[in-house]
Formats: C-alpha cells, structure tokens, sequence
C-alpha cells in the first residue's frame, strides 16, 4: 500500500514537472526607443516583461496591444518608476486583454489625439482594438495640457471591461473635457466593472465654464445604460474645474471610502439612476462657499455613511442638494428625483446640510421653454438616521427651495443650539451633542439620546457597515460612525494615495529680491528668478520698446516708496507685460503709461496652454489702447486691481471675446476695489459669460469703492460697466459722475446680481432685468 501510494505520488510530481517544462518562460525586454519598443510589444507572450530604459521619451505613441492572461499579463513599466519621462505630443493606447503599464511620467507636452491614456486603439478601415482587464499604475500625468483651453481632450479614457487606473496621481488639467471619463458607447464598453482606486487626483484648477470634470462615467445619451464602475479609497484634492467634480451618468455605480478635500464642487448623479454613494469624506474649510458635497438627480439613488465637516455651500454645492427634475425630461436635461435613500450620514458645522428643490426655475418661464422648466419635486425619498451638529444654530436644517412634500424624515438628529427649526412630523429631532475630535478635520457628534433607534426601513439591513468598516449588524445607533472609540483613520495622508514615488508637497524656499536699475535688466532679472521672488525697481524711468515676458509667478514692484514709472513704446496692438501661461504677476507701486495704442497687460492671442494671474495695485496707468486685454482661450482664476488710478486709456479691462456662447468666459474672479477711473473711452470693464446652463454658475465681479468720472464716450452699447451673463455681482459704494451712458449697470435679478450705495451723477442709471434672454448651451 505504501509503494501505490509512493509510485502515485512521485507520478503526480513528474506530470507536474512536466508541464512546468512546457510553459514558455517570461522573458525581459529593454529598450530605448520607439522602434525598439513597437518590436518588444509585437513579440511579447504572456508573462513578458517590457522595460523602458530610464530617460525622456519625446513624441512618444505607444500603441500596446497583446493578449496576456490573468495570472501572466504583459507588462510594459519604467526601468525606475518616475524615472521614465513620456513628453511632447505622445500618448498611451491600449488593445487587448491582460496588459499592465506601470511607473510612466506624462508631462511637458499633450496627446495629439483624443485622449493621454486611451483603453482602445481606433481604426478608420476595420474594427477598433478594445481594451480588457487592463491596467494603469503607479503612474503620473502632470499639466499635460492641449495648446488651447477649446481643444477638448481626456487623460484618461476607459472602453472595454474590467479596466483599471489605480495608484496614480493626476493633476494640473485646464483645457476642455473631463480628466478621467468612462466612455460606454457599444455593448463591449456597457456592463464594464471598472476600477478608478487608489488614486490622488490632485489640484485642478477652475475652467472658467462647463466641461471641466474631474471623472465623468458616460454621458447623457447613454446614461440609462448599466456601468458598474467603482470609483474608491481616491483623494480628490482641490478639484476645481467646476461645479462636478464627479458626473455619474451611467447605472449601477459605485463611490467607496472617497476623500473629497477643498474641491470647489459636488459628487453628483448628474444621469443614470442606482448610484451607491457610500463612507465618503467632504472637506471644507469653513469659509468657502464653492465647497460642496453631494448632488442627486434621477432615481434610486443610496446615500449612506458619509461625513461632511465645514461646507459652507449652498444651493447646488450644498452638503445634500436634491435636484428638481423636468416632467418628461429628455436625457440630456434633468430627470425627477425618485426612490432615494439618505441614510447614515453625520455633518458637522455645515451651513446648508439639506436643500431640496435645488434648481427650480419656475420663476423664469417667461424666457424659457417649457421643455426647461424644473417643476418636479422629489418624490418616495426616505432620510433616516441621520446626525447634524452645528456650533451655531441655522435658521433652517432643511432648505426648500421647492416643497420637500415627496421626502420621509425618519429619526435624524441635529443639535442647533437651541434653534428652533421645521422638524418635518417630528423626523428631525432636537438634540444636545457634543463633538469628539479625530483630527483637524474630522470630529464625531456623540451624545445621541439613548431613546432614539436607528429606524429599519426596506433594505435598510443592506447597510451592514459604518464609515470605519464597523459592522452595524444588531446595532441602532444612529450617524456615520457607530460608538465613540474610533481610530484616527488618516484620511489625509497622502502617502496612502497616488504613486510610490512621486508627492505633490512643495518645498518652501526663500523668496529672493532681484533690484533692477537698468530698463534693459528687466526681462534678464525676470528670467533669472524663481516661482514667488521679487522684481524691485529703483527710482527712476525705463523706456521699453518690447513686451515683457511674464510666464512664472513673480511680483514687480518699486525698490522705494517712491513709484519707479515704465514707459512703453512698442508697437500698436502689443502689451508691456504679456501674460503667458502659469504667469502670475503682482505688480505694485509703479507708474505705467503708454503711446495711446498699445497695452499695459494683455494674454497671448492663442495657446494659452496654462492660467494665468495678475494683481494690480497702488499703480497709475495712463495712455494705453486696452488697459488689459485678455483674448479668448486665456483664463486667469484672479484678477484685482485695487488702489489703482486709470487715466485717458481707449479701454478699460476687457474680458469678453469668450462670445461662442458655451458657457465659458476668461476669469473666476473680477475685482476692482479702491481705483479711480477718468477719460476710459470704451470697454470700461467688460467681463462676459454666455449661454444658458443652470449648472454652470460661475463669474465673480466685486465692483467697490471706486469712482468713474467722464467715462464710456465710446461705448457701443451705452452701458458702462458690462457684465452680461456674470453670475455673482455686486456693485457697492462707487461713486459714478459725468459718464455719457444711458446705464451704469444692468443687473440680473434671478442671479446673485446686487448694488448698493452708489452715487450716481449725471451717468445713468442702474438697471435691474430678472431674467436675462440667453442662448441655450445644448
């Protein structure tokens, strides 16, 4: 029996050897090049290993297609991961199954098609190449950014299933289209199962107009299709480009364990319907209004253990801002809120936890189509179980900006300090808290009466976990967070995202002074200086008869406190100082004046790849064509002048040549505070957004204390200050004399378009439109 069993043995261990002798053996492969690398990948078997030597690799387009298995996929990575720079007009495409890309550095350059990082290879002639159970990691993109801010593009594109980018950092995108998109158009893309984990989606700045998603997962004309996706354990760190930050448009999604943190948007439901919104973090700073939380459109939506700390949003960036839909919404508009489930969630030192009817517009039906009109309230909605806690009581927890008669409060708790509020039949009920600090960031409300159980309602036992993982089973307590021993989970430790090899933590280094005595000295100094040192001008005057270079963050200012004065001389049409990409200049105590025809600042005319900025103050800007034009395609987050004289120029501060009418317009933020304006012929200010989107709601313009006297002759349209389409207004304490317009302002009174003490004298008037007639975007 012993000898069978032997023989039995030593024959299992020989058929075993035998068919390791038969397996192909991996193979790896460097190369250096693009010819090297087309042949590696044309040759490589499953198991095989290709390797880019260290180095950077310009106009690179890697097409990688091959068929790996589960257990042995083709890999394609960096000899040391970071050490591998892809630049220029280069990009990744994938075409097969099993292929893993690792350690890739995108940066100084752009894609030359539609996407960086692409899960399909495209034919004209024959089928596409999709992508299957394929992989980016442990890679970077950084500012690899389409010459102009139009040319749309994606960095990441997903087709195919089981795709998945994890373990990555991406940031710095400023041109149109969404950073990463899960794109479903065909059956071989629906039913996907992708995966967006691990990754730290870093700063993107704000677009200036729609299109500008961090992750978007498909689109409005496929959105009742069934994705899958799974989007968890991300940082979305200062995710700006707009009011989403995440557009779900598919079905059947999924966001896990997420860390939305100072990101001027909303995780939103945008289309599709099933959502799972699930043990996400939302972090403000308690100041910021654009901060947002989670918005819901469509249906049967689950909103369950999430934390929202310090959001000061409100309406469509609102912690929770349930949409009203259109009654037969088509798909590319918005479908009615149904069957939704908020439960779980805690929010602490919130100003707006709840609002719903977010968007309603019945109030403008006199310039919309019916076919626009948001009139459809939330109906079958169910929030349960819920925790608020406020250091300063609010006038109201729920927000209704529409009737909330369609939605079913069921045992939430707040602790407003007293303040009386609407408790819905009793389903928001007033309590004493008090608050457990994690973190800085991060702070649990305890003290929930004892009395008060978690209410059990349909599939409510589908709930089995708390925002830490803790099992809820046989447990009634109520919040994000059962108990009160919980663990700092280091939600902001950026080493649990994103590569092993890259940070996006900048080192301080000392600002240096750079004294300038000589006109020609000046664009040499420039050059010369880091990002953050200072330009100091002794007293004096410079004639310049070519524009300066401003293409990184600097200030200029006089050495003294007497102002150095800069005369321009260039030719008609040019500025002194050109704003190009990623320069961002502060300009203090100067004298500035020009010969009538040409420009103080201006942006380049095109490839403006990158934002710009630029700050003004206690300067005096005389005989200039444009005090500053900027063109269109160019984009600054801030502009201010303030304590600023602007004397006999042709025009003014011109921002207005974003005229396609998409939404889009060339700053963030306008603010002229404490100047003086005189003999501005045309194009005082002019700052211009236009088309009609509801969700796009930016366009800041802070007009205060400053005085225009004699100004506007030339204007075309007689208005002084034109502002059409800004959303935020306010004009505040100017003073207005001997203006030959027929208006100062005209105002928008559906929007957030105000003026207050102003002095107007011989200049018009000010002129207030409810609602403004603009041109649909869609």
């Amino acid at each position: 029996m012993k000898k069978t069993v032997y023989i039995l043995v030593l024959s299992l261990f020989l058929v075993s050897c035998g068919k390791k002798t038969i397996t192909t053996q991996a193979s790896v492969t460097t190369v250096s090049n693009i010819e090297a690398l087309n042949n590696a990948i044309k040759d490589a078997k499953p198991g095989d290993n290709i390797v880019l030597a260290n180095g950077t690799y310009k106009d690179f387009e890697i097409k990688f297609r091959g068929k790996g298995t589960e257990d042995n996929p083709i890999t394609l990575k960096a000899e040391t991961a970071g050490k591998v720079s892809i630049e220029g007009q280069s990009y990744l495409k994938f075409g097969g199954e099993y292929l893993v890309v690792e350690g890739l550095h995108f940066k100084n350059g752009f894609s030359p098609s539609s996407a960086v990082i692409d899960f399909k290879i495209s034919h004209k002639d024959a089928p596409d190449e999709i992508a299957d159970h394929c992989k980016v990691t442990n890679c970077v993109i950084e500012d690899f950014n389409k010459p102009k801010r139009d040319n749309s593009d994606l960095w990441v594109q997903f087709w195919g299933r089981h795709n998945e980018l994890s373990n990555s950092y991406i940031a710095g995108k400023t041109n149109r289209g969404p950073t990463v998109r899960v794109s479903i158009e065909g059956v071989e893309s629906i039913n996907n199962y992708h995966q967006i984990i691990n990754n730290h989606f870093g700063p993107r700045p704000v677009k200036g107009g729609p299109s500008g998603e961090t992750i978007q997962l498909g689109n409005s004309y496929t959105s009742m299709s069934p994705s899958h996706t799974m989007v968890a354990n991300n940082l979305f760190e200062e995710c700006n480009g707009e009011v989403e930050v995440i557009s779900s448009k598919t079905n059947f999604n999924e966001f896990r364990n997420n860390v939305f943190y100072k990101s001027e948007g909303s995780l939103v439901t945008r289309h599709g319907n099933y959502c799972k919104i699930d043990g996400n973090y939302f972090i403000g700073d308690g100041v910021n209004e654009n901060y947002g939380g989670i918005r819901i459109i469509n249906t049967g939506h689950w909103v369950t253990n999430n934390f929202f700390y310090n959001l000061k949003g409100k309406s469509f960036r609102s912690p929770l801002a349930v949409m009203n839909g259109i009654p037969k919404s088509p798909l590319n508009r918005y479908n009615q809120v149904t069957d939704v489930v908020v439960a779980y969630n805690t929010y602490v030192n919130c100003s707006s936890p709840w609002q719903f009817g977010v968007g309603t517009n019945i109030a403008q039906a006199d310039v919309l189509p019916k076919s626009e009109i948001r009139s459809a309230r939330a109906i079958r909605t169910t929030v349960a179980n819920n925790v608020v806690y406020n250091e300063k009581g609010l006038e109201a927890i729920v927000v209704e900006n529409d009737k909330a008669d369609g939605v079913t409060f069921v045992n939430n708790v707040v602790d407003n300090k007293g303040v009386s509020f609407n408790d819905f039949d009793g389903g928001i009920i007033a309590a004493s808290l008090e608050l457990k600090k994690l973190t800085d960031n991060l702070f649990l409300p305890i003290g929930v009466p004892e009395g008060i159980k978690a209410y059990k309602g349909f599939d409510f036992n589908t709930i089995e976990k708390d925002l830490f993982g803790t099992s809820r089973k046989d447990n009634t307590s109520i919040g994000a967070v059962i108990g009160t021993e919980a663990v700092n989970p280091s939600i902001l430790d950026k080493s649990k995202y994103g590569t092993t090899w890259y940070s996006n933590e900048a080192e301080d280094k000392a600002t240096v002074t750079h004294v300038v005595s000589e006109a020609e000295d000046l664009q040499a100094k420039i050059n010369k200086a880091n990002n953050g040192d200072i330009i100091a001008i002794a007293e004096g005057g410079y004639t310049f008869n070519k524009a300066l270079v401003i293409n990184k963050t600097i200030t200029i200012q006089s050495q003294g406190e007497k102002k150095a004065k800069l005369v321009y001389v260039g030719s008609s049409e040019t500025p002194l100082f050109s704003l190009q990409s990623k320069g961002k200049l502060t300009f203090n105590n100067i004298v500035l004046e020009g010969n009538e025809n040409n420009y103080a600042f201006a942006s380049l005319k095109e490839n403006m790849a990158n934002h710009f900025g630029l700050t003004v103050s206690n300067t005096e800007i005389s005989n200039f064509g444009y005090v500053l034009k900027v063109y269109k395609e160019s984009f600054s987050e801030r502009i201010t002048f303030e304590n600023t004289a602007i004397t006999d120029c042709e025009n003014g501060i011109e921002l207005s040549e974003e005229t396609n009418d998409k939404g889009d317009y060339n700053t963030e933020y306008l603010t002229i505070n404490n100047c003086s304006f005189n003999a501005v012929k045309a194009n005082v200010i002019d700052y211009y957004r236009g088309g009609y989107d509801e969700s796009t709601i930016g366009g800041n313009l802070l007009i205060a204390n400053s005085t225009f006297t004699n100004c506007g002759a030339k204007e075309k349209n007689k208005t002084l200050l034109n502002h059409n389409g800004i959303v935020n207004v306010n004009i505040t304490k100017n003073t207005f004399k001997n203006n030959k317009v027929q208006f100062v302002s005209t105002l928008w009174g559906a929007k957030n378009n105000v003026e207050s003490e102003n002095t107007l004298v011989n200049s018009g008037q000010i002129n207030t439109e409810e609602n403004l007639k603009m041109k649909l975007m869609y």
